[in-house]
């Protein structure tokens, strides 16, 4: 199907929505491919996996409205960057759909995740004390899938592995919508980032993101 869904944070920063029902061969002849990048596709598993790097990749083009090659890297820890444009980027996907975040002068972190019952299992290895008090036991599943893409999306935008979402990240307490934001901090030995959190329903979805 290609692109549902765009929205602008502001004039440099913003997110998009890939719903993906290509099959790999269309996805694959809609992007510029090196030999790295080629022998890297070849060693995924044909199934989701390959259709997920393929369809972030097809939106970023989209998103960047370029016809030039994209040279799309990832870091030692794993974080997404682009060699050969300024913009700062995020990747994110979950089973039918590819999220990308652009920003021309900040770093971004966005997550989209499908909804599921099993993220009660595991709210307390990823939530406080403090946190798990303020989710509303009527909405508890996406109470909780917004605290877990909030999270996520502040782990990307950092962009290094010496964080814990349980210990690191803190969340004030918000009214569960739709739609909303609420604020947020990284805290670390000796440092500490502040952040407005964005998120939203789509679908059976939820999406986190924060520039920054």
């Amino acid at each position: 199907m290609g692109l549902v869904y765009s929205k602008a944070l502001d004039g440099k920063t913003s997110f998009a929505l890939w719903k993906i029902e290509e099959t790999p061969e269309q996805l694959y002849s809609k992007l510029q491919l090196k030999a790295h990048e080629k022998d890297y596709l070849e060693k995924l598993s044909h199934n989701k996996r390959n259709l997920h790097w393929l369809s972030t990749r097809v939106l970023l083009r989209e998103m960047l409205n370029t016809t030039k090659y994209i040279d799309c890297q990832v870091d030692t820890h794993g974080k997404p960057y682009l060699v050969n444009f300024p913009q700062h980027i995020s990747l994110s996907h979950s089973y039918d759909y590819a999220a990308v975040m652009i920003s021309e002068d900040k770093p971004v972190g966005i997550d989209i995740e499908l909804i599921k019952t099993k993220i009660t299992i595991v709210a307390p290895k990823f939530m406080n004390e403090d946190e798990l008090a303020f989710i509303d036991q009527e909405n508890r599943i996406d109470h909780l899938y917004i605290c877990w893409c909030a999270k996520e999306a502040i782990y990307k935008l950092h962009g290094k592995n010496n964080v814990s979402f349980l210990q690191n990240i803190r969340l004030r307490p918000f009214v569960i919508s739709a739609s909303g934001t609420f604020a947020a901090s990284l805290e670390l030995e000796g440092y500490r980032q502040d952040f407005t959190i964005y998120f939203e329903k789509f679908n059976d979805y939820m999406i986190g993101y924060v520039a920054g």
